[in-house]
C-alpha cells in the first residue's frame, strides 16, 4: 500500500480509504439496520490489509453508520495496532440556520462516534449557495476554528458537488485544508481543479472513484476487459490512483468481497498499464454526453413569480447528463425545497416570464420539465 502525504496536513493516508456510507443493512418491521457484526469485520479487515483512512457522515446509513465506525475504532484500539486510523466525518451542513447548530451537531458526533477528537471535520456537500449562506453570513469559519483550537477536531476539511469554478473559489478563501470531490473515468470534470487543489498544497480526496458502482455496467469496458469479475473496477480505482494529485481515493465498502478485491488492487501494481491507458483513452475518444442546458448561473432569469429555483435545477439537470450520478443529483433537487431555496419545477407555470429575460434563448420552461422527470 502506498501512503501519500495529505496536502499540509502532516498526515500520510493510504491511497484507498474505507467509504462508510454503503455498509450491509436489512429491514426489518420497516426499519434499515446495519448488520453490525458484518460491518464491523469488514472495517477491521480492511485496517489489516493496510486502509488508514475511514470516512463517514452524519446521515449515512440512516445515521448508523457514525456509532459503527466508532465501535470499528474502538476495537483496532484496543487491539494497540499501529498505525493509527484517521477519522472523517461531515456536519450536516443542510441542517444549520445558525451557528449554535455547528456545537449541536459536533458535540453529537464526536458522542456517536465515541471519540475526542475527529482528525477531518468536513463541511457536508458544500456548494456555491452553502458556501454563501452557511459559511460566509453565518461566519462559521470563525466557529470552526474554535473547535479546532479546543482540539475537537484536527483538520478543515469540506465535501463538495457544484462546478470547478466554485471548487477554485472556496479554495482561494484559504479557509479549508482538504477537499473531498468527485473524479473518474466517467466525470473528470474536476482535472484542473483538483491539480489547482493540489498546487496550492490543499489535499485531495475522491469520492466515487467507481462512478457510483456505473463505471462496472459500461459496455465497451465490457467487452475490453471481458466478463472476469472485478477487472472494471480495478480499471477504475487504477485511474484515480494514477493522478499524482489525487492523495486517496474513499470506495463505499458494501461487503467484505468488495473490501478484498478493491484492497486487492491498492497493495498490487496499481498504476494503468499502457494497454489501460490506450483503453481508457478509446473509451473517452468515443464517450458521447447528452446535450447540455447551455445556462451560464448569471440569474437573470429571476426572480420566478412562482419561485421556482431556475438556476439551481439548470445546473443539477447538467450534472446529471455530465456523470449519470441520478441519485444524487436527485437528492441536492429535492433538498431545494427543505433548505427553502425555492421550489422544484413542478411549480412553473410557463408564464415565459424568464424566457424574455435569458440571454442565452433557453426554452427555460421545456427544460424546467425535462429536469423534473428526470430528477424527481
Amino acid at each position: 500500500m502506498e501512503y501519500r502525504e495529505f496536502g499540509k496536513t502532516g498526515a500520510k493516508v493510504s491511497i484507498l480509504g474505507f467509504g462508510a456510507m454503503r455498509l450491509p443493512m436489512d429491514e426489518v418491521n420497516g426499519k434499515h439496520l446495519v448488520r453490525e457484526e458484518e460491518s464491523l469485520k469488514m472495517i477491521i479487515r480492511s485496517f489489516e490489509l493496510g486502509i488508514n483512512y475511514i470516512d463517514t457522515a452524519f446521515p449515512y446509513c440512516y445515521e448508523q453508520s457514525e456509532a459503527i465506525v466508532g465501535k470499528a475504532l474502538k476495537i483496532w484500539k484496543n487491539k494497540n495496532r499501529q498505525p493509527g486510523i484517521y477519522l472523517a466525518t461531515k456536519l450536516p451542513t443542510w441542517k444549520i440556520t445558525k451557528t449554535s447548530d455547528f456545537w449541536f451537531y459536533l458535540e453529537k458526533q464526536l458522542a456517536r462516534l465515541d471519540v475526542g477528537c475527529i482528525d477531518f471535520y468536513h463541511i457536508h456537500s458544500l456548494n456555491e449557495d452553502y458556501f454563501e449562506e452557511k459559511i460566509i453570513k453565518l461566519n462559521m469559519e470563525k466557529e470552526v476554528q474554535k473547535a479546532k483550537d479546543q482540539k475537537m477536531i484536527r483538520h478543515i476539511s469540506f465535501s463538495f458537488h457544484d462546478s470547478p469554478e466554485v471548487l477554485k473559489k472556496i479554495i482561494d478563501a484559504g479557509f479549508f485544508e482538504t477537499v473531498l470531490c468527485q473524479y473518474n473515468i466517467l466525470d473528470q470534470s474536476n482535472s484542473e481543479a483538483i491539480e489547482y487543489a493540489h498546487s496550492r498544497g490543499i489535499g485531495v480526496a475522491i469520492m466515487g472513484p467507481l462512478g457510483g458502482g456505473r463505471i462496472k455496467d459500461v459496455e465497451f469496458f465490457k467487452q475490453e476487459l471481458g466478463s472476469k469479475k472485478g477487472h472494471i473496477n480495478e480499471l477504475a480505482l487504477k485511474f484515480v490512483f494514477s493522478n499524482k494529485n489525487i492523495s486517496i481515493a474513499l470506495s463505499g465498502m458494501e461487503s467484505m468481497e468488495m473490501v478484498e478485491e478493491n484492497l486487492k488492487t491498492a497493495n498490487g501494481v496499481y498504476r494503468l498499464t499502457e494497454k489501460e491507458s490506450v483503453i481508457i483513452n478509446r473509451f473517452l475518444s468515443q464517450k458521447e454526453l447528452g446535450e447540455l442546458i447551455p445556462c451560464t448561473n448569471c440569474k437573470y432569469c429571476l426572480p420566478c413569480p412562482n419561485d421556482v429555483n431556475i438556476p439551481k435545477i439548470l445546473k443539477l439537470m447538467n450534472y446529471n447528463t455530465v456523470t449519470g450520478l441520478k441519485t444524487n443529483a436527485s437528492w441536492q433537487y429535492k433538498n431545494i425545497v427543505l433548505d427553502n431555496t425555492g421550489k422544484l419545477a413542478d411549480s412553473c407555470t410557463e408564464c415565459g416570464e424568464c424566457e424574455g429575460k435569458c440571454p442565452q434563448g433557453i426554452k427555460i420552461a421545456d427544460k424546467l420539465k425535462e429536469s423534473h422527470n428526470a430528477l424527481d
